[in-house]
This record gives C-alpha cells, structure tokens and sequence, in this order.
C-alpha cells in the first residue's frame, strides 16, 4: 500500500503518530476487504442460515472499517469524528472477531477473517492511545 507514501506527502498532515495512523489505515482497509470477502463465502456455503450473524457483523464490520480509513487518510478535517469511529472500529471488530471464531474451525474463511478483525481492533486501540 501507498498509505506513508501518501500521508508523508500531504502539505497539512497532523500531528497525530505517524506510524499509529499509518498501522490503522492498512489494518482497516484489509479488515474491510476481509469481512467483505468472509461474507460473501458465508453466503456460498451450503448452510447459510447457520451463518446470518456471521454475515451481518462481517457487512457491518466491513462499512464502519472502510468509513474510519477514509475519515483518518483526511488530514484536513478537525479530528471531531476521529476518536467516536475508532471505538466504534473497535466495537465493530470486537464483534465481528468473536463471531467468526464461531465457525473458525468449520470455515477457514472464519478464521481469516477473526484475525483480520483482532488486528484491526488492536491498531485502532493503539492509535486510541497515540490520541491521548
């Protein structure tokens, strides 16, 4: 990914921590693209409706991912929404991770998906932290 490249060549970037930023941009853009993909191969298994939670959490995970990496690659904006979409990143994985490790020993998908989400969760509490 681009993400330092792009954040080190902004004319306004923040004072926020570089490296923090940068570990919660990726790890949200690959938890989005995780969940996406975690429950579109939910919805190809032979036993959906076992999997509704699944696909719910993994859709809802992946919306508030992927509206929390747009809203920290923005430099220019005051920061009101930063810290209230990182809890909620946090919540969204926390969620997403414990349902996945449902079914992690059924679906594989699960398991990826579980880790995506517990790593995720763990880089937005870290640039929680950097927030002070």
């Amino acid at each position: 990914m681009r993400t330092t490249e792009m954040l080190d060549t902004h004319p306004a970037a923040t004072g926020t921590d570089h490296a923090a930023l940068v570990r919660a941009i990726e790890a949200l853009v690959a938890c989005a693209q995780t969940c996406t993909s975690c429950a579109d191969a939910c919805l190809a298994e032979e036993v959906v409706a076992d999997l509704r939670t699944c696909i719910r959490r993994n859709l809802d995970c992946a919306d508030v991912c992927d509206a929390t990496a747009r809203v920290l690659t923005r430099q220019t904006g005051d920061g009101a929404a930063v810290r209230p979409l990182l809890e909620a990143c946090v919540a969204a994985c926390a969620a997403c991770a414990e349902e996945c490790e449902q079914h992690a020993e059924m679906h594989a998908h699960c398991r990826v998906c579980a880790e995506a989400c517990r790593a995720c969760e763990a880089a937005c509490r870290e640039l929680l932290g950097a927030l002070g």
